[in-house]
């Protein structure tokens, strides 16, 4: 198998991913980062043990940060595994950090994690800026879904 046959065209395989992120915000803009690892991280994540669900990040001390991302102990880790929900480091740009710091202190934006992803062997995260919806908008982001579906349906058996 060669270099150009990885998995994906960008050699990117998707390991974990937050689904209820794109039905609980409206995404604005997202941002490529990477991970500060230690121990068998890596290799629990390679092995796709990893978690987003309840996951968020935060700008503390001019540094991106990652809280409640659950990277399952490696099996074969023993003692050199390290706490499963502890607070990652992201790897970030300088004019990135601050146009999220900028972007944040708008009232109702977070930053989330929508993916988290293998890239040339090295672990990346989509982190997104995103505004929380409210139950009526999640209502008619799924009426529109079916709507959208229903149009396809209705296309693909007129052919």
């Amino acid at each position: 198998m060669s270099k150009d046959a990885a998995p994906g065209r960008s050699g990117r395989k998707i390991v974990a991913q937050n689904r209820r992120a794109r039905h609980e915000y409206d995404i604005e803009d997202s941002f490529e980062a990477g991970l500060v690892l230690t121990g068998t991280e890596i290799k629990s994540i390679r092995a796709g043990h990893v978690q987003l669900q309840d996951a968020y990040a935060r700008i503390k001390d001019n540094e991106a940060w990652l809280y409640n991302m659950h990277v399952a102990p490696y099996e074969q880790g023993g003692a050199n595994n390290v706490e499963t929900n502890r607070a990652r480091k992201l790897l970030l740009h300088r004019k990135e950090i601050n146009r999220l710091i900028t972007k944040v202190e708008e009232k109702g934006l977070s930053l989330i994690p929508l993916s988290i992803y293998l890239r040339n062997g090295f672990a990346k995260v989509d982190v997104a800026i995103a505004r929380g919806r409210k139950l009526y908008d999640k209502r008619t982001a799924i009426a529109e879904r079916d709507a959208r579906r229903d149009q396809e349906r209705a296309m693909s058996e007129r052919r």
